[in-house]
């Protein structure tokens, strides 16, 4: 991964390949944001001049390159737009700073070192444009140029394709200051971990299943202090779990539930994370037709989350007790696979008539989150990449929240908007749980077709004990990138809601939700 250093050097005298600065949308044109005073002084004052004479304007996300002028180390002057400039006395956003931070990287590809010298005024600011800049640099690079991921150029496939940004040099940061250095510790944690997350969606499906996403987990515990504990297929049958037996009972590689279990000796609360993991989904019996089924690697997109953020909070040593359960199985169909008309018995007990094979997902949640409850968490949250019905409703660039307790739903979505992850919050209306009732069991798995979003999100609270907060995250629309990328989102796996959920447990742990 890129690596990042905390600069106490000037703009002008720091060797480096490129040197970033901030240009914002200004009344009467770009004007230069602060941070670059010293490359502004090389340009004789006329950077903004030579920037819009060039037809850069400071819009979010724009980046514009020219050649640095002599009283500058670096040969290269990366311009990247900020958006809208902010009124006098007030400072630019996180978001602003860590997208165009993602863009200028991203930019930046091929590129051994480069300066940042964006408005750094404080070290949430410094956070802000590291971890921008380490997301924007990612790259999945595993499986190309004959598989050995490096990006540099192969004789077998000729493709040339650059290697990530490999240095950031953040300027305006002050390494000896206590804040400074754990905003970085945690920028530099925070967005390996995502881009773990983000490397697990991106694995074909042929290399990520079930049990070799059980062993990564496996693998990160033991580096990490986590406690990993496997149920396997026969442990699953032993349990009850027919929701994740059912799902998987098609597939060649058999389901796993996979629990994390981080722990901290002066934890006062506990938080429960349930992720939806089908590492593959055909649809099962219902198959997806063409078209629908060419990304359906990413349908453990939550499960990845999940994953990540215990694994950060480990290595942010968060004062909290956080349980990750890996709900993994790949949903296929065969001549064992579950069929629509069939029940399962829960792991509840409850009995569920399946009336739609490709409603998969919420059959696994269910088991994980009846085992979860047990442990009787301070709150509960599952993610998954659940229904098409929510990208229609949000679109792909935000999630939605729904919760059985209005003030945890309300905290979770600012949470959300304040790390960068757009979200909205959803009701879970009481009138679309009769279309889900069964002449043959207890519940069915598929209900109204308007409203599918929240009908799914009516099945999951079926599931949750008595007296438990929970909510549950839809992140099917944000999870995946089909289209190019975008500040520090790249195309394919985001890591969508990694951030939030860091974010949620520290503020339990801090004791700000009660």
């Amino acid at each position: 991964m890129t690596a990042l250093t905390l600069s106490t050097a000037g703009a002008a005298t720091l060797r480096a390949d490129a040197i970033v600065v901030g240009v914002a949308k200004g009344a009467k044109g770009p004007v230069v944001a602060p941070g670059a005073e010293a490359v502004d002084k090389a340009f004789d004052g006329k950077l903004a001049t030579v920037l819009e004479t060039l037809g850069a304007s400071g819009a979010e996300g724009e980046v514009t390159k020219l050649p640095a002028p002599s009283g500058l180390k670096a040969p290269v002057v990366v311009a990247v737009g900020l958006g809208q400039a902010p009124e006098k006395d007030e400072a630019y956003t996180a978001e602003s700073l860590r997208r165009a931070a993602g863009s200028a990287a991203r930019a930046l590809a091929g590129t051994k070192k480069a300066a940042f010298a964006l408005p750094v005024e404080a070290s949430e600011d410094a956070e802000a444009v590291a971890e921008g800049a380490l997301l924007g640099a990612y790259a999945f690079t595993a499986y190309q140029d004959g598989g050995n991921g490096k990006g540099a150029k192969n004789e077998k496939n000729g493709n040339g394709r650059k290697q990530p940004l490999a240095e950031v040099a953040l300027l305006g940061a002050k390494p000896r200051d206590k804040a400074y250095k754990a905003a970085a510790e945690r920028a530099i944690a925070l967005a390996e971990e995502v881009n773990r997350a983000r490397d697990l969606i991106n694995t074909p499906p042929n290399d990520l299943f079930p049990e070799s996403f059980a062993a990564v987990a496996t693998a990160a515990g033991k580096e990490h202090g986590i406690k990993v504990q496997v149920l396997d297929e026969k442990a699953l049958v032993k349990g009850g779990y027919g929701g994740l037996l059912g799902v998987g009972q098609g597939a060649a590689h058999g389901p796993r539930l996979v629990r994390l279990g981080y722990t901290h000796p002066k934890a006062q609360k506990s938080l429960a994370l349930v992720g939806k993991g089908i590492t593959y989904d055909s649809g099962g019996i219902s198959l997806k037709p063409a078209g629908h089924n060419e990304t359906m690697k990413c349908d453990m997109s939550g499960a990845a989350a999940v994953f990540a953020t215990v694994v950060t909070a480990a290595r942010l040593g968060l004062e909290i007790n956080v349980t990750g359960w890996l709900a993994l199985a790949e949903n296929m169909p065969s001549g064992t696979a579950t069929r629509p008309g069939d029940v399962l018995r829960m792991y509840s007990g409850k009995t569920v008539e399946v009336l739609n094979t490709d409603a998969e997902g919420r059959l696994v949640l269910a088991d994980a989150l009846t085992k979860a409850c047990e442990e009787n968490p301070d709150a509960i949250v599952d993610v998954a990449t659940l229904t098409g019905a929510m990208v229609l409703a949000l679109g792909h660039r935000r999630f939605g929240i729904m919760a059985n307790d209005d003030a945890f739903r309300t905290a979770i979505h600012e949470i959300a908007e304040e790390v960068g992850e757009d979200s909205w919050p959803m009701p879970l209306p009481a009138d679309l749980r009769k279309g889900m009732d069964s002449p043959t069991a207890d519940i069915a798995n598929m209900g109204e077709r308007m409203g599918g979003g929240l009908v799914a999100g009516l099945f999951l609270k079926e599931f949750i004990g008595e007296g438990v907060t929970w909510a549950h995250l839809d992140i099917a629309g944000p999870a995946f990138n089909e289209s190019g990328p975008y500040g520090y989102t790249p195309k394919g796996g985001t890591g969508s809601a990694v951030r939030t959920l860091v974010k949620l447990a520290e503020r339990t742990a801090a004791g700000d939700l009660g």
